[in-house]
């Protein structure tokens, strides 16, 4: 992004959201939105509103973070080797945003074993009351 997104994006989103999405920055575990939610819906890329992840594939991994079995659409969400912090780890982020999301782990429940550990920070969340409003209509279907 050239310097115009970049100050844009910082006065569209919160210091931790900019910090997290752009910088590849860590919310504090259990101190952020989405750990504990239980509402239905989904939660969508906090920069291009594009559908990453479901209520119906989430669960409480006991981590402090809104943990997934699988994204919504494989395609939206990019996989990436990530060296720091003196661990080989794999970071998830949005194809459309290139936003930092979080990080994949083989220790998940469900057929592929994963577990999606996404900062809230770059989620957006989408109750399924709300979702043919925001225009996300099709994906009511996942919640009847």
């Amino acid at each position: 992004m050239n310097t115009m997104d970049q100050n844009e994006l910082k006065n569209k989103l919160t210091p931790l959201q900019y910090e997290v999405t752009q910088n590849n920055g860590t919310e504090p575990p259990f101190h952020n939105k989405y750990w504990n939610n239980k509402a239905e819906g989904i939660y969508v890329d906090i920069i291009s509103g594009k559908p990453l992840f479901s209520s119906k594939d989430q669960y409480d991994a006991g981590c402090g973070w809104p943990s997934f079995t699988k994204p919504i659409e494989d395609s939206e969400v990019l996989e990436k080797k990530d060296f720091t912090h003196g661990m080989i780890r794999t970071e998830v982020r949005s194809k459309t945003a290139d936003s930092h999301l979080g990080h994949v782990f083989p220790d998940g429940p469900g057929p592929a074993g994963l577990r999606y550990c996404i900062n809230s920070a770059s989620l957006r969340f989408i109750p399924k009351e709300e979702l043919e409003k925001e225009g996300f209509g099709e994906f009511k279907k996942m919640f009847e």
